[in-house]
């Protein structure tokens, strides 16, 4: 099903449902970490117009999917990647999934680090420079910076391994340290200095900086670069509140509030 299919059923849904069901209703959204400060602002906005409550988790997407297979309660997910949430459809716990929107990867260094889009993988291959990321299956951020190693890889043999190797999968796992609380997770990893590139989200990297403003922002190459798109899946029996919520995160208005922190258009 399209997303402009799924749009036009939530339309309908949204006429014919009781005006007063959003009120009689909470909902509960899991969705990923990298999302907490853009839609925890899309999440007030929409409390305040429909005076409903709204329990929200934010997490590495592989270990929240966990946390839904296990039996928690909740209502939507939205996922970092669109595998996360195609499992859960193929198991039978919701049905569509559909793209909500969309990030990339950047890279995080330390000042002094000499990273440049120019000299992007040399840097990296560099057996000097400390490399961390999230980790993979768990964190999405962790798949797309493997999936980043991978281009390396056509563009230099050997740069799988190398990186693969190097890379410190600090972030994102079950037993991975969290920051302290308000502190930006990834600007508290550069700032233990383990690391001096961190491959992370766009808008982490930009959150990261506002907190430690020495830090760099370093884009991918065109030939290295990675997009990461986020899935949003409703669980089978859901209410029209909830329905109603999701059609809000694909609105001009949900979509605008997203793109205002960074994300791009779906």
């Amino acid at each position: 099903m399209t997303t402009q299919t799924m749009l036009r059923i939530f339309w309908v849904i949204m006429m014919i449902a009781p005006l007063n069901t959003a009120r009689a209703e909470g909902i509960t959204l899991y969705a990923a970490g990298s999302l907490k400060t853009a839609l925890g602002e899309v999440l007030t906005a929409y409390r305040q117009q429909h005076g409903i409550a709204i329990t929200s988790q934010f997490g590495p997407s592989g270990i929240l999917r966990e946390a839904i297979e296990t039996g928690e309660n909740v209502d939507i997910f939205v996922s970092a990647n669109m595998s996360h949430p195609q499992t859960l459809a193929a198991q039978g716990w919701g049905e569509t999934v559909t793209l909500v929107t969309r990030n990339q990867l950047c890279a995080l260094a330390q000042p002094e680090i000499e990273l440049t889009t120019n000299n992007f993988l040399e840097t990296l291959l560099d057996k000097n420079i400390r490399l961390g990321t999230s980790t993979p299956n768990y964190d999405p951020s962790g798949d797309y910076a493997w999936e980043m190693f991978h281009k390396a890889e056509q563009i230099y043999s050997g740069s799988l391994k190398l990186l693969s190797n190097k890379a410190q999968q600090l972030t994102g796992g079950p037993d991975s340290p969290k920051a302290p609380e308000n502190q930006n997770q990834y600007a508290w990893v550069m700032q233990q200095n383990n690391v001096d590139v961190f491959l992370t989200y766009c808008t982490n990297a930009v959150l990261a900086q506002q907190e430690l403003p020495e830090l760099q922002i370093i884009q991918l190459p065109e030939n290295l670069s990675v997009g990461a798109e986020y899935g949003l899946i409703i669980r089978h029996g859901a209410s029209a509140a909830t329905q109603k919520l999701a059609m809000y995160l694909l609105s001009p208005e949900g979509q605008s509030r997203l793109h205002h922190h960074g994300f791009t258009a779906k």
